[in-house]
């Protein structure tokens, strides 16, 4: 490897983070069942943190399709807070106007306040959460903000906001419309979505 140039890359450990209370709960209604038989049935989301610069902080947050395994909608800023979750999913409703679909997440704040849920309802979704800690019930989120780091960030060092959402940018577009995955039959999310949609 060192004669190639090359470096391993090896994810790291999440943080755990102090629970907040919730205002509303949801049940576990995805339960594990990570296959969606179309797009829009079943979406994801969650909220990642970056550091670029000296200490200073990002948050990307993300709505991911099951159908497709796209990323639907992705917002980044510098506070984690309601703002930030709720333009995520503001963008992918108005990305996909007739979608209803099983809407998880884990127990942030963000996703058990009263007026995120009233978004949920008007689009006529269904809320799940995932059990507390276990990030196993959010898994393909959680997976791809493992890719996203191991084969973007953790390769390099990021001295400002506007150089990290550059290549967050480069690396979603790289995700949704270049990068092949096995489950998708060889192809990459959104080839496998126009080939789903010419199909029907």
């Amino acid at each position: 490897m060192r004669a190639a140039n090359l470096q391993a890359v090896i994810r790291r450990k999440k943080k755990t983070y102090i629970p907040s209370t919730p205002q509303i709960t949801a049940e576990n209604v995805l339960n594990l069942n990570f296959e969606a038989k179309q797009m829009n049935e079943k979406w994801l989301t969650d909220v990642t943190e970056f550091k670029y610069g000296n200490g200073q902080k990002a948050y990307l947050s993300a709505i991911l399709d099951l159908g497709d395994r796209s990323i639907v909608s992705y917002v980044l800023g510098h506070c984690n807070n309601n703002n930030l979750v709720f333009k995520t999913f503001d963008l992918a409703i108005k990305y996909n106007p007739e979608a209803s679909p099983l809407f998880h997440s884990d127990h942030g704040f963000q996703y058990t306040n009263t007026a995120f849920r009233a978004k949920l309802d008007r689009a006529g979704c269904t809320q799940s959460m995932s059990r507390v800690s276990r990030c196993i019930d959010n898994g393909p989120m959680e997976g791809f903000w493992g890719t996203l780091k191991s084969e973007m960030y953790y390769l390099k060092k990021f001295h400002t906001y506007d150089e990290l959402e550059k290549a967050i940018d480069e690396y979603i577009h790289f995700y949704n419309y270049e990068r092949y995955q096995a489950k998708l039959n060889g192809l990459a999310p959104i080839e496998f979505r126009n080939q789903a949609v010419n199909i029907a």
